[in-house]
């Protein structure tokens, strides 16, 4: 059993996410950051799947019962056990009634835990994920709290070791990021002068960020005719253009469908780094076609098998 001991800014359990319910309305949650997701899972032995837990900007207290295995990554949150400083990116052994500790963030915005079994919480439509804007997943359909008690699952037969990343697949984080874009539906309801400037000038992250979207501010994206269009299906990366010309990013939280044109996507394998920014911080876009994201996804898939590799070594 873990024991949070004190909650973080917003600190929920997800996994993958709950796929197959949008065209009933639900979203499909899960993890902001499907690269520090994964791969932590992988440093603690776990599939893919299992559920871990995301902390957002400061981090929780957890108070564990017995020996863990415990892997940290993604956003740098100063790490400590029974208050000595562990790397991130790595998996290290925590003893019975250990204390781990999250500070406020030092790079980054999202750190993530796994434990080796996984977090144990119900499966809801085939996922622990929480999305709080339901009420659905998770630990009671919400964040975190001070005294809940979390269940580990069953670790298996695999073994496992303590070690750290090697630093060829840690990211860093920036505070000025650029992701690359496809294209969208509605793409052709934007003047050539008017995409050009999108993608030419940089846009700040506003307070308006979280795991819904981001609205960002800077140039304003003016269609040609009104910027509505009849609600039609949304998916993460979907980057929505209000109409007071504001782009606005969709993540893992995001309603299923939209009435505003769809300038284009970000692809992917750059959510991450959307998941890793915070208010005040600089996004740029740059266009991408198709063939471009799929190399993208091939490459990021080929990390995870490298990863793989050498953890299990």
């Amino acid at each position: 059993m873990i024991t949070v001991i004190q909650q973080g800014l917003f600190t929920t359990v997800q996994d993958e996410g709950r796929w197959g319910y949008q065209a009933y309305g639900l979203p499909v949650a899960g993890m902001m950051d499907r690269y520090s997701g994964r791969i932590v899972n992988m440093l603690a032995g776990n599939k893919e799947q299992a559920a871990v837990l995301e902390m957002t900007g400061l981090g929780a207290v957890f108070k564990f019962d017995e020996e863990q295995f415990v892997a940290v990554g993604g956003a740098d949150m100063g790490v400590r056990v029974n208050g000595t400083a562990v790397p991130n990116w790595s998996a290290f052994f925590v003893p019975k009634n250990g204390e781990v500790r999250f500070a406020e963030v030092v790079s980054g915005y999202r750190s993530y835990m796994a434990v080796r079994g996984g977090i144990d919480v119900p499966v809801v439509l085939g996922s622990r994920s929480t999305c709080v804007k339901a009420g659905v997943g998770g630990y009671e359909g919400r964040p975190l709290r001070q005294g809940d008690v979390l269940a580990i699952g069953q670790q298996g037969q695999g073994q496992h070791r303590e070690q750290i990343l090697p630093d060829d697949f840690v990211p860093t984080y920036d505070n000025k990021i650029t992701v690359r874009v496809i294209l969208g539906p509605q793409h052709t309801m934007f003047s050539e002068e008017v995409m050009a400037d999108f993608f030419a000038k940089p846009y700040t992250v506003t307070k308006q960020a979280d795991r819904v979207g981001y609205r960002l501010t800077g140039t304003r994206i003016l269609p040609i005719g009104k910027a509505d269009i009849i609600s039609d299906a949304m998916y993460q990366g979907a980057i929505q253009i209000a109409s007071h010309g504001m782009p606005f990013i969709m993540l893992a939280d995001h309603q299923t469908t939209g009435g505003f044109a769809k300038l284009g996507y970000v692809i992917q394998s750059d959510l991450p780094k959307i998941a890793q920014v915070k208010t005040g911080d600089s996004i740029r876009f740059c266009c991408v076609n198709e063939a471009e994201a799929l190399v993208a996804l091939r490459e990021e898939q080929q990390v995870y098998r490298v990863v793989s590799d050498i953890v299990a070594r």
